[in-house]
């Protein structure tokens, strides 16, 4: 992945972001959006992919880290939440930067994304997600 490609990628991401609903960007603001090019090793061998699986780790689009707010307590320490976004897998997945409509492509595949994760952070599981559409 080269500077142009990541600005690219980036550029629709905050453009996905804007046009989230207000209450959604709100909570945008209060979970950090990290994104990577890929998943790091140790993201990698938390979801218990081994690290050096570079097909399993270039289909990963997105990742909620930390405690979802279901699951949350004040009688506990949980860690802060995150929402990690890949760009290569993203990409991949909307078929590349290539050809007529390669914009629109990546930036829907964000918004899955996005939306996906935080669904997470609301302690909606895989099943949940995939009832909504956001698979």
């Amino acid at each position: 992945m080269n500077d142009r490609e990541r600005a690219r990628f980036d550029a629709l991401m905050e453009e996905a972001i804007e046009d989230l609903p207000p209450s959604l960007r709100e909570l945008i603001e209060e979970v950090p959006v990290i994104v990577l090019d890929r998943p790091t090793p140790e993201m990698l061998r938390s979801l218990g992919i081994p690290p050096d699986d570079t097909a399993a780790a270039s289909e990963l689009c997105g990742l909620h880290t930390g405690t979802a707010l279901t699951e949350r307590s004040v009688t506990r320490d949980d860690l802060p939440s995150d929402i990690h976004l890949f760009r290569e897998g993203i990409i991949d997945l909307a078929g590349g930067f290539e050809g007529d409509g390669a914009d629109d492509a990546v930036y829907e595949e964000i918004m899955v994304t996005l939306l996906h994760e935080i669904g997470h952070h609301f302690g909606l599981d895989e099943d949940d997600l995939e009832r909504l559409g956001y698979d």
